[in-house]
């Protein structure tokens, strides 16, 4: 497991590289891989220029937790907020960007190395970000146990970011949300991360803004950063 240093504060902007932006968005493409008792991706053109139309139009049928997301509280939480309610300071700013490899699940032992600070953005790279192409559901994804999730929590976590369409698992995710979201830590799921290396990046998430509802797709990208280190 690769551990990037804790960072308590932003850098300067003299102290920033200019990097590429990277996009960790799966695209949204027709039939791909949902949670099994969610909607199905469904993107179909209505219209065709080859087909003597004026203009081409296309249309998507998914729900909100399709490929990439943010969870809001109401997803779990009776009465919580929506999407279009969660703090733009939790879906922007510096995040660091760790690698777990080949652990099975994230237990609090993984995260203790860490040294977590209050207020941090924290993207949770796993194996899951090999299984983007894959049309079927893997029941077996790596996440974070509701341990790790309280651990978080106690530390003060702003947002999590995991490279699968769950924070929790199978049969734990939804007490796992509830122990994030209570707490008003943001969710994004559904990352990929196969193409960022551990370390620290400027983030920038965006998902659309859906009044009321309990999540929306998102679009993520980072751009590596270099600090000095006191």
């Amino acid at each position: 497991m690769h551990l990037p240093a804790a960072v308590a504060v932003e850098p300067a902007p003299s102290e920033r590289a200019e990097e590429p932006w990277i996009d960790v968005t799966v695209p949204i493409r027709d039939g791909m891989v949902h949670w099994p008792d969610n909607p199905p991706i469904d993107v179909a053109q209505t219209h065709l220029l080859e087909q003597g139309d004026d203009a081409m139009v296309s249309r998507i049928s998914l729900g909100v937790h399709s490929g990439t997301h943010v969870d809001a509280p109401v997803h779990f939480i009776e009465g919580g907020s929506g999407v279009d309610s969660v703090r733009l300071d939790r879906l922007m700013g510096l995040a660091r960007l760790v690698d777990f490899g080949e652990v099975d699940r994230i237990e609090p032992s993984h995260l203790e190395p860490l040294d977590v600070r209050p207020r941090e953005r924290l993207l949770l790279k796993t194996r899951n970000s090999r299984h983007w192409d894959e049309t079927k559901f893997r029941r077996d994804f790596i996440h974070l146990s509701t341990a790790a999730a309280r651990f978080l929590v106690a530390r003060g976590v702003w947002t999590i970011g995991i490279d699968y369409l769950s924070v929790g698992g199978m049969e734990t995710g939804a007490e796992t949300h509830r122990v994030l979201l209570a707490k008003d830590v943001c969710i994004i799921e559904g990352l990929d991360l196969s193409g960022a290396s551990p370390g620290l990046y400027d983030l920038v998430c965006l998902p659309l803004r859906l009044e009321g509802l309990d999540g929306a797709p998102a679009r993520v990208v980072l751009r590596s950063v270099h600090e000095r280190r006191t």
